[in-house]
């Protein structure tokens, strides 16, 4: 390891700029949680904390988890920043799990399981889960253009990616219910981050080898199998995928499969 990375001085000369945070809780009825982490849950783009908070937070503090979720910069009320970069939405997590009770799980989506997957190697988490994440690179630029060329094509000028029912949600999901949660959606003005996607970004390996999961669909029209794979096999394993489900696993019909298997895998790891 050089210098560089000990010290981290690009954190010196040039320091992210510092927002507000929006993080939204919920906890366990009882103060009992038999030593499990709290978790932290990361949207990703054009997703705010509601994204959780309409499902997973309050399932995961039903199980017995500390629950989490927190809005990136520039997504739901956390402040704006136009300039903003993947490396902006890295410090974002960081500087949040800093600021939990205890050491935490991270757990990110799309976008947000990229900034999740850089996040590890820097701050000590319990474990991270990688859910969907959007890694980049020209595999997942073409399925983009595929399955979504009118939405995409705005992004060639630095204007938002315009995301659709058919990219995000299963055809179990109500239409009403999709309906609903489109129009929350929120594109952030951050052409840099799109930009930044063409490359594939290969995950840095966590601060104390901390275990991490990624888990998706094989019927994703944002992130293709082929990615979850690739992202899995870095992690030494296989992604835990759910079939008939699109890439918002968290508010899709069946939303309760996943996060049930990701609660069964944290409460099957060796406490520390």
């Amino acid at each position: 390891m050089s210098s560089v990375d000990i010290f981290r001085w690009r954190e010196w000369t040039s320091p992210v700029p510092a927002v507000t945070r929006e993080v939204l809780t919920s906890q366990p009825v009882e103060d009992a949680e038999a030593g499990r982490p709290p978790l932290l849950f990361v949207p990703g783009y054009a997703h705010g904390a509601w994204a959780f908070a309409e499902n997973w937070l309050e399932h995961a503090a039903e199980r017995g988890f500390p629950a989490y979720a927190m809005s990136l910069r520039g997504h739901g009320t956390s402040g704006s920043a136009p300039k903003t970069t993947l490396r902006a939405y890295t410090h974002d997590v960081v500087q949040v799990a800093a600021r939990l009770p205890r050491q935490c799980v991270l757990i990110g989506h799309g976008v947000g399981g990229l900034a999740v997957a850089q996040a590890l190697a820097r701050y000590p988490a319990r474990a991270g889960v990688l859910v969907a994440p959007v890694v980049g690179g020209l595999r997942m630029v073409g399925a983009a253009f595929v399955h979504n060329p009118f939405g995409t094509l705005p992004a060639l000028v630095g204007a938002p990616v315009r995301l659709g029912r058919r990219q995000l949600f299963g055809r179990e999901l109500s239409v009403g219910r999709a309906r609903d949660y489109l129009s929350r959606l929120a594109e952030p003005d951050a052409p840099r981050v799109m930009f930044q996607l063409v490359r594939r970004h290969r995950p840095p390996r966590p601060v104390g080898n901390a275990p991490v999961l990624v888990v998706g669909s094989p019927d994703d029209k944002v992130v293709p199998r082929a990615s979850l794979e690739w992202v899995a096999r870095h992690y030494g394993g296989a992604p835990l995928l759910f079939p008939g489900m699109g890439h918002d696993l968290m508010l899709d019909a069946r939303w309760q499969e996943p996060l049930d298997a990701i609660l069964d895998w944290l409460e099957k790891l060796p406490r520390p």
